[in-house]
């Protein structure tokens, strides 16, 4: 089955990005990079980026929340 939207295709590959406040985003291979995002590794499977965000992203906060000790 071809899907439409990228981020949909279960056996798409994935970059996983990472933006200024430390967030992080799969994004399809197939599509430029978003300004404002680096990649943090490279092309892999859904279920293998999935399991690195898992081990990696411990803090769902943006790193300014954070730093303000949960304050904005």
């Amino acid at each position: 089955m071809e899907y439409s939207n990228p981020f949909d295709a279960p056996q798409g590959r994935f970059f996983i990005l990472q933006n200024a406040a430390r967030q992080y985003s799969l994004w399809p291979e197939a599509c430029a990079l978003p300004a404002g995002w680096q990649m943090v590794c490279e092309a892999a499977g859904q279920e293998e980026c999935s399991r690195w965000l898992k081990e990696n992203w411990r803090d769902l906060q943006p790193v300014s929340f954070a730093d303000a000790g949960g304050r904005k």
